[in-house]
This record gives structure tokens, sequence and C-alpha cells, in this order.
């Protein structure tokens, strides 16, 4: 089961990693304004999700590759707990209470899955 978690995870996070560059647009808008160079952090953040996706699609690294994962999704909260200051009078669903609501609740289920995937994972061969 960890491998399976683990793959479709790698592959989760390859394929948001593959989308910072094919719709960067929509990350540009998920940066908080006081965070500067948000082109730059899209592509950074999109090289970082193929990154851990590397890792855990590789049966030695998976248990990096899920603690690492975690920790990046951690990193993204603030962008989605920032959205909360701003939601009452936003457009769009993504962006009204309910949406950040659940954009925070899904990072928290990443979360999860990762730490899942980090400690169920063999441990790497020495």
């Amino acid at each position: 089961m960890s491998k399976v978690l683990g793959l479709v995870l790698a592959a989760f996070m390859f394929i948001t990693g593959v989308t910072h560059f094919t719709a960067p647009t929509y990350y540009r808008k998920l940066v908080p304004a006081w965070i500067p160079a948000a082109p730059a952090l899209v592509v950074l953040s999109g090289l970082l999700n193929v990154g851990v996706a590397t890792l855990l699609a590789a049966p030695g690294t998976r248990r990096y590759g899920g603690w690492a994962t975690a920790a990046l999704i951690t990193a993204y909260l603030p962008a989605h707990v920032d959205a909360a200051r701003y939601a009452r009078r936003a457009s769009g669903l993504n962006n009204r209470p309910i949406g950040v609501a659940a954009r925070i609740l899904a990072n928290l289920g990443y979360i999860a899955w990762a730490l899942i995937v980090a400690r169920t994972a063999p441990p790497p061969r020495r």
C-alpha cells in the first residue's frame, strides 16, 4: 500500500510541478502580494515539485521524498492562509471563503498523505 500511495503522490507532485510551467498565471495569482518575484517563485516551486516527485518515485528515496513533500506543501500554506484575509471581497469561487477553506483543507490532506508515505516507506538500504 505504501508503494502505491508513494507512486500516486509522485505522479500528483510531478503533474502539479509541470503545470507551474504550463499554467503559470494560476500559480502567480496564489502568491501573496507581499512576496516579491512571483514569476521566479512559481518557477522555483515548480522545480521543487518535480524534485520531490523524483524522490517519491524511487523506492530508495521514497521516505525522504515523503518528508520533503510534507515540508514543501507546508511552505505553501502561508499563501493560502493569506488569501483568507481577502476572501470576503474576492471574486471567483477559489478566492471566496469557502474556496480558501477548501484549499487549506486540501493542503492539510496532502501534508497528511506525504507524512503517511514518509512513515510507511521502507528505510533506505545502506
